[in-house]
């Protein structure tokens, strides 16, 4: 039994899940890098700045104290971006309970070492990899913060974790799966975010349904091959984690992603689609250079990925990006 958690990070996706692991019953101490942040959770039971209008449970507390979240904390869900998880880390290195389950709520690669998530908790903690799990899926937090119906995937080598981390979650409305496959949950994450992108692109373009169908299926072709490349099964990419994951970044308005390709689809600046964003990462801007860069030391063939990077970093623009894509060569499905 999950009993005492801590999710470090109070943005819009920690805060849904603290809300969901409270209404099954658990103690969560939620971490937030401003106090502001945790005094307002604290005194009026609302984190208007990520999810306005939704009332927390009394079972979530908040703090702006690392090591008052962490004290004693047997599961430790880590909800910050990617690209800082490791400087975090690095903070709160020595303040993880002996045994403590470490769950990443990040989706992305690193920058630089190209490692994804769970190998940057290993690198920095120490602990052993069965210690550490992945949730990922087709969830936007907006949503499931009302209570709509949404299913995950927990996964974790070690089974015992998993199952326990399944039943902490499984809230009647949000229904967790589990699965083994850390690798190929991850990579999921980590790519469907760049695609959504460039569904968000061809939006704001004014291109409509068949493009944005083609985009996700080719988009998906190439996170299927990019994960088989890495060690991941292409069960996992073909479910939830994968073009589930997909399907609800690619297509939904609350999708930070695809909003911003959008923006940048209109002929935004990325100076400006930034500013939109009110503070908000939007993980794909960053993971479309790392993500590309681990398919290119594995060679790997990903030209949907290098279009949004060649946007977003290279100064191309969207409708030259189109224009590229289908100038490609035809070949076989």
């Amino acid at each position: 039994m999950v009993s005492a958690v801590a999710v470090m990070g109070a943005g819009a996706w920690g805060t849904a899940l603290a809300k969901v692991l409270a209404e099954t019953g658990a103690d969560v101490t939620l971490w937030a890098r401003r106090a502001d942040v945790a005094d307002e959770i604290n005194s009026t039971r609302c984190n208007s700045g990520y999810l306005p209008g939704v009332q927390l449970p009394p079972r979530i507390r908040a703090t702006g104290d690392a090591a008052e979240a962490l004290g004693g904390a047997s599961t430790v869900l880590l909800g910050v971006p990617a690209q800082t998880m490791r400087p975090n880390l690095e903070q709160w290195a020595g303040l993880f309970r002996d045994g403590a389950t470490l769950v990443s709520l990040a989706k992305g690669i690193e920058l630089g070492t190209l490692m994804r998530m769970s190998q940057v908790i290993v690198a920095v903690t120490g602990v052993d990899p069965a210690q550490v799990a992945v949730v990922s899926g087709p969830n936007l937090a907006s949503e499931i913060a009302e209570g709509q119906p949404a299913a995950t995937v927990v996964a974790c080598t070690d089974s015992g974790r998993a199952v326990a981390l399944q039943r902490a979650l499984n809230a009647g409305y949000f229904r967790p799966y589990t699965n083994s496959d850390v690798i190929g949950t991850e990579i999921g994450g980590a790519c469907k975010n760049v695609i959504a992108l460039a569904c968000g692109m061809a939006a704001g373009v004014g291109l409509g349904e068949n493009t944005a169908a083609a985009i996700i299926t080719r988009g998906l072709a190439e996170i299927m091959r990019l994960g088989i490349a890495v060690g991941a099964k292409g069960a996992t990419l073909a479910g939830l984690a994968g073009v589930g994951d997909l399907v609800a970044t690619c297509t939904s308005p609350h999708s930070r992603n695809r909003s911003f390709g959008e923006r940048l689809g209109r002929g935004g600046t990325m100076e400006s689609a930034l500013q939109a964003t009110d503070g908000h990462v939007v993980e794909g801007v960053t993971s479309c250079e790392s993500v590309l860069a681990l398919a290119s030391s594995y060679d790997v063939e990903m030209p949907l990925t290098d279009a949004v990077h060649r946007v977003c970093h290279k100064g191309l623009s969207v409708g030259e990006a189109v224009l590229l894509l289908l100038g490609r060569s035809t070949k076989p499905e």
